[in-house]
C-alpha cells in the first residue's frame, strides 16, 4: 500500500553509516524528517547545505534521517559524503527496500512525521527547481514547524525534484 498522508508511516529497521540499527517507530516522541539522500546529487548537497545551516532551530525537538538508497554509491562513499557534510543520521537503504516502500523518487525527497508516526507532508524539500536555483520556500520545514505549533501543515504535498534514485546498475 502507498504512503498515505495523515496515516501512520510505514515502519522500517536499516543500518545507520555506524553500523547500528535504527528502527523508525523507535524514534516516536518526536516529529521526524526522513529525506531520501544521495552522496553524488548536486542537488541533495544543495539540500544538506540548507538543512545544516537550518537544522539548529529543530535539533532539539525532532529527528533528522537521512536515507541513501541509490544501489551505485557504496556504503563507504556513504560514510565519507555524509560526515563531511556534517550528517546527524544516515541510514544505508542497499536494496532500496525502503525507497520503494515510501515510493521516493528523487534525492532529496522528504517525509514528514508527527510525533506519532503519521506522515503530514511529503514531497519536495524546498522550491529549487532547474530554473530556480535558489530556494525561497522551505516546505518540509513548513511543515516540520505547524507540527511542533500542533497544527496541521498548510502545504502537504509538493512534488520533489532532483536526482533520479538509482535502482539498477548500468550495464
Amino acid at each position: 500500500m502507498p504512503v498515505q498522508l495523515d496515516q501512520p508511516a510505514p515502519d522500517f529497521t536499516l543500518l545507520s553509516i555506524t553500523g547500528e540499527a535504527v528502527t523508525l517507530s523507535a524514534l516516536r516522541g518526536k516529529p521526524v524528517l526522513i529525506n531520501f539522500w544521495s552522496a553524488e546529487c548536486p542537488w541533495a548537497e544543495q539540500a544538506d547545505r540548507m538543512l545544516v545551516e537550518r537544522w539548529q532551530a529543530f535539533h532539539d525537538s525532532a529527528v533528522w534521517v537521512s536515507i541513501a538508497s541509490n544501489i551505485n554509491e557504496t556504503p563507504e562513499l556513504i560514510r565519507e559524503v555524509a560526515h563531511s557534510r556534517g550528517l546527524p543520521l544516515v541510514l544505508i537503504d542497499e536494496q532500496h527496500r525502503v525507497a520503494d516502500l515510501y515510493e521516493a523518487v528523487t534525492t532529496p525527497h522528504c517525509f514528514v512525521l508527527d510525533a506519532s508516526g503519521i506522515l503530514r507532508y511529503h514531497g519536495a524539500l524546498d522550491d529549487t527547481s532547474f530554473r530556480q536555483r535558489v530556494p525561497t520556500r522551505f516546505y518540509a520545514l513548513e511543515a516540520l514547524d505547524a507540527i511542533l505549533k500542533g497544527e496541521t501543515p498548510a502545504i502537504q504535498h509538493i512534488p520533489s525534484y532532483g536526482c533520479t534514485i538509482v535502482r539498477e546498475v548500468p550495464e
